[in-house]
């Protein structure tokens, strides 16, 4: 998996607090200054199938297609 660039996190997801500093160890980690909590924040996958736009095109490519639905 390629290296990224970390987003910027807004708020802690234990407390939901703003306060929140980035920490050298681990790599990526937010310390929150509320509740003390160090965090990371990982992307697993983006579902591309739920996205509207994504679903229209498809709807779109399927009645263009040759034997696809009318």
């Amino acid at each position: 998996m390629s290296e990224s660039r970390a987003a910027v996190i807004y708020y802690c997801p234990f407390c939901a607090e703003e306060d929140l500093r980035p920490v050298e160890e681990p790599r990526g980690a937010w310390r929150c200054n509320a509740c003390a909590r160090v965090f990371t924040v990982q992307m697993a996958s983006l579902d591309t199938t739920r996205i509207p736009g994504r679903l229209r095109e498809e709807a779109e490519l399927q009645q263009q297609t040759p034997g696809g639905p009318s």
